[in-house]
C-alpha cells in the first residue's frame, strides 16, 4: 500500500477549509477535494465549469473526454477543463484509486468581495497576492490552461507527496495551518500546471506560423482581450493596440486563432462567468453581478450568450456547482 492510499482518506477533510491562493495576477479557489478507495465504482458523462484534476494512486481504468478513451493507471494524474464532457470507469479486476481536486482559476481583477466575514465553509486560507508581475507563472497557468495534454506520468513528479502532506495536515492541523495550506495549494496549482502544460515556457496565445511582427502582433491583441474582458471591447480598440487597420487585424487574428476576436472575447467571458458562478467565495454575488463583471450590462443578454455556449442556464451552473451531468449520476468527479 502506498503512502498516498494510507493517507488520502483525509484529503476530503480539506471541504471545510476555504482555500484559496493567487499567482501571477490569476486567482485559484479550491473547489472540492475528494479520495475513491480501490473498489468499482464509475461516473457518468458530465462537465463542469471549472479545471478537476485526478491522481491515481492505485489500480486502472479508463477516462473518456468527448470521444477520446485514455487508458488510466497508478502514478498518472488527468485532468477535465472547463466544459469538457467526461467520465471515469475502473477496470473490474484492479479498480481505480484516486485522489481528486479542483479548482477555479480567473483574473484576480473582477467582482469586489463582500466584506470580511465569518466564511460559509470554514476559515479562508491564502496569500492576498503571490506577485502578478511574474511573466513565467502566468505563461505557465495559460499554458495548462489551454491544453492539450490531459493525462500524464506524475509518480516521479512532487504531487504524490504534496497529497500526503495536504492530508496529513487536513488530518492533524497543526500551529500555522493557514500559512501552510496556502503554499501546499500554491505548490500543488503549479505542480500540476508543470505536469499538463504543453509548452510551459511560453504562453499559449494563438500565434501564425513564426514570422515576427505578425506573430508579436496576435500575441498583443489576444492579452489585450484577456486584460480587457470585462469592459466594453471594439475590435478598433483591438486593432489600435497594434497599430493596424480594423480589417488587417481582424484577419491576421483570425488566420491565427481560427476565430473572429469577438469569437476570441466571447468564449474568454463565458469561461471567467462559468468558474465565477463555481465559487464558492462569490455566492453572494448575484448573477447580474458575475455579468457585469465579465463584461456584459445586460443580464438577459448575458443568460442567452451562457446558455449557447454551456447548454445551461448560469443559475443551473451555480445550483449544480459548476457541474452539468449529460446523464445519469453516481460519484460526482
Amino acid at each position: 500500500m502506498t503512502e498516498l492510499a494510507r493517507a488520502g482518506a483525509a484529503i476530503p477533510l480539506l471541504n471545510a477549509v476555504r482555500l484559496g491562493v493567487t499567482l501571477a495576477g490569476r486567482r485559484v479557489e479550491f473547489v472540492d477535494w475528494g479520495f475513491y478507495p480501490p473498489e468499482p465504482w464509475r461516473n457518468f458523462r458530465h462537465s463542469h465549469s471549472y479545471f478537476e484534476l485526478c491522481y491515481a494512486y492505485a489500480g486502472r481504468g479508463t477516462f473518456r473526454t468527448g470521444a477520446t478513451e485514455h487508458p488510466v493507471g497508478s502514478g498518472e494524474l488527468f485532468v477535465a477543463r472547463p466544459g469538457d464532457v467526461h467520465e471515469i470507469t475502473t477496470d473490474a479486476r484492479d479498480p481505480l484509486g484516486i485522489v481528486f481536486w479542483s479548482w477555479t482559476m480567473v483574473p484576480e481583477r473582477g467582482p469586489q468581495r463582500a466584506p470580511q466575514r465569518a466564511p460559509r465553509r470554514g476559515p479562508q486560507h491564502g496569500p492576498r497576492d503571490a506577485g502578478p508581475d511574474r511573466p513565467d507563472t502566468l505563461a505557465l497557468l495559460d499554458a495548462f490552461a489551454a491544453g492539450p495534454r490531459q493525462v500524464v506520468p506524475a509518480a516521479e513528479t512532487p504531487l504524490p507527496r504534496l497529497l500526503v502532506t495536504l492530508a496529513e495536515e487536513a488530518a492533524r492541523p497543526g500551529p500555522g495551518s493557514a500559512d501552510l495550506l496556502a503554499a501546499l495549494g500554491s505548490a500543488l496549482v503549479l505542480g500540476c500546471a508543470r505536469a499538463l502544460a504543453d509548452h510551459p515556457a511560453t504562453t499559449p496565445r494563438p500565434t501564425p506560423a513564426p514570422g515576427g511582427r505578425a506573430a508579436a502582433a496576435v500575441a498583443r491583441m489576444a492579452r489585450y482581450l484577456d486584460d480587457n474582458f470585462d469592459r466594453p471591447v471594439r475590435v478598433r480598440d483591438v486593432a489600435a493596440q497594434v497599430h493596424l487597420s480594423e480589417r488587417h487585424a481582424a484577419r491576421l487574428f483570425q488566420q491565427a486563432a481560427g476565430c473572429t476576436i469577438i469569437a476570441y472575447l466571447t468564449r474568454y467571458r463565458l469561461g471567467v462567468a462559468a468558474q465565477r458562478l463555481a465559487d464558492p467565495t462569490l455566492r453572494s454575488l448575484s448573477v447580474a453581478a458575475i455579468a457585469r463583471s465579465c463584461g456584459y450590462p445586460d443580464a438577459r443578454h448575458f443568460s442567452a450568450a451562457f446558455r449557447r455556449h454551456w447548454g445551461a442556464l448560469p443559475t443551473q451552473v451555480r445550483a449544480q456547482g459548476g457541474t452539468t451531468h449529460q446523464s445519469g449520476t453516481t460519484h460526482q468527479s
